[in-house]
């Protein structure tokens, strides 16, 4: 499955051999002298690695290679070391990283510089270019992890999402629609459930889904809401006309408001995220009460997929071989909605935004599309940030909603007047390769507020796919 023979052929050897393909092994974590040892080199030649100009604790060099499968390993100061930001396993040489190498070559990026090398929201990470991975993975490593997960979740329980100290904040169904936004765009949070004192029960969540509908009544020249009804419109009236609303848009002949979808702090893990792709809902309440009719009950805390996805990742950190399609490139999994290639058939596209295009349009994409958030691209589809349900909280500062059309504003100026909310810590785009592992994607999704992961392509940074956390459970667990 290796080469059989040393084929270094790195950057300044000389050797020309057909069939080899450059690849950059970068190592980012410091050292005096690093080299590179692999199955390339039959595990005997130190390839000495550089540092890069402007950033000497980066070290990298530039190896051509046969196509298949390769194992290699740093040797940084004396001591063998491999990269866990990268597929590993553990080989005959220890713990190893691993690459493989399609008959096709990729190109092979420019040099890093200091500036590629930081790590924001909007960076990828070009350690190397990797072509296709193996698209094989067998049914069998496939229901051994999904089994372990399964059972992790199932023997684990919503109070070990319960922080030691915190907050939640309610909203009384009797405030007004537009003070209860001011709310949430002031405390950064995209959701909130709704107190009946006269039910003495939480009824249902105020989301950002709901001002998208509000604000398009408000542009609707047919409509009955108007301006003025917004600022003593109570929550409780927004969500019985919100009922005849949906029915509107999506045709459904139900006539009764949804039922809050809720969980108790005994409840699996496994039950809530059940929960949550089943009602496709973003947070499940979770509450707990003392009286047996389950009257005023205390409301805990909020519980969310990436929590759930926080404590998978933290329980197989140091056991992720027992999970086989952990160490699985995503574009080699059925996850995810991606860009057809050319003559492919693709289901359910993927919705991408100019930054000229009208927030109206946005809005109507969002709720028709029934997604959370839209890759905002230039004209090569390259991506520039992404617009987000939760980003339409920014238009209640200071009355915004009040001052423009949806029509009139474009999404670029839409997003700069967000740029001052303080929600979700910024991490407003989560990036990867198309070759990156579940592992690294389930990683990155984990971080608090994420709710999707956008694939790109490397160096240009054209959106190739996005996934979200409901992808993610939905493959995991096989529903």
């Amino acid at each position: 499955m290796f080469a059989s023979g040393p084929e270094t052929g790195h950057e300044n050897s000389g050797v020309s051999r057909p069939l080899l393909i450059p690849m950059r092994f970068v190592w980012r974590y410091g050292g005096r002298r690093v080299f590179l040892c692999g199955s390339f080199t039959m595990w005997s030649e130190h390839i000495p690695m550089s540092p890069t100009e402007g950033c000497p604790t980066v070290f990298q060099v530039i190896c051509s290679l046969s196509p298949g499968y390769h194992q290699f390993k740093f040797f940084v100061d004396g001591e063998w070391r491999h990269d866990e930001d990268q597929p590993f396993v553990n080989g005959n040489y220890g713990v190893v990283n691993t690459v493989f190498i399609a008959s096709e070559p990729d190109v092979v990026p420019p040099s890093s510089s200091p500036d590629t090398l930081g790590r924001t929201n909007m960076d990828v990470d070009d350690v190397f270019i990797r072509s296709e991975p193996d698209p094989t993975i067998s049914d069998a490593d496939l229901e051994v992890s999904r089994h372990r997960i399964a059972a992790f979740l199932s023997r684990h329980t919503v109070y070990e999402l319960l922080p030691e100290s915190g907050k939640v904040i309610a909203l009384d169904v009797n405030i007004a629609v537009k003070q209860a936004f001011h709310i949430l765009h002031e405390q950064g949070i995209p959701v909130a459930p709704l107190w009946d004192s006269c039910k003495g029960q939480f009824v249902g969540v105020l989301s950002a889904l709901d001002f998208i509908l509000i604000l398009r009544e408000l542009g609707n020249h047919g409509s009955n809401l108007t301006e003025e009804e917004l600022e003593t419109h109570t929550i409780s009236a927004w969500k019985e006309g919100k009922v005849h609303l949906s029915r509107q848009i999506d045709g459904n002949a139900r006539s009764y408001p949804r039922l809050l979808v809720h969980a108790g702090p005994y409840d699996s893990l496994k039950d809530v995220a059940l929960k949550v792709l089943k009602s496709k809902v973003a947070t499940v309440p979770i509450t707990h009460s003392s009286s047996q009719d389950g009257s005023f009950p205390q409301l805990l805390h909020l519980a969310t997929l990436s929590e759930i996805l926080k404590c998978i990742c933290r329980h197989f950190k140091h056991s992720s071989s027992s999970l086989p399609i952990l160490q699985q490139p995503i574009c080699s999994i059925p996850l995810g909605t991606w860009v057809p290639k050319i003559g492919e058939s693709n289901g359910r596209p993927l919705a991408m935004l100019r930054p000229n295009a009208s927030l109206g349009a946005a809005l109507s994409l969002l709720v028709q599309a029934e997604v959370s958030s839209i890759p905002v691209v230039d004209e090569n589809d390259s991506l520039l940030d992404i617009y987000s349900r939760s980003d339409i909280t920014a238009l209640a500062k200071d009355k915004a909603y009040a001052q423009i059309r949806l029509d009139e504003m474009s999404i670029h100026q839409a997003l700069q007047l967000g740029q001052d909310a303080n929600s979700f810590n910024g991490q407003r785009c989560q990036m990867c390769l198309r070759s990156d592992t579940l592992h690294k994607v389930m990683e990155r999704l984990a971080n608090p507020g994420a709710r999707r992961v956008v694939i790109v392509e490397a160096g240009s940074k054209r959106v190739e796919g996005i996934i979200s956390l409901s992808d993610v459970f939905r493959f995991l667990l096989g529903v």
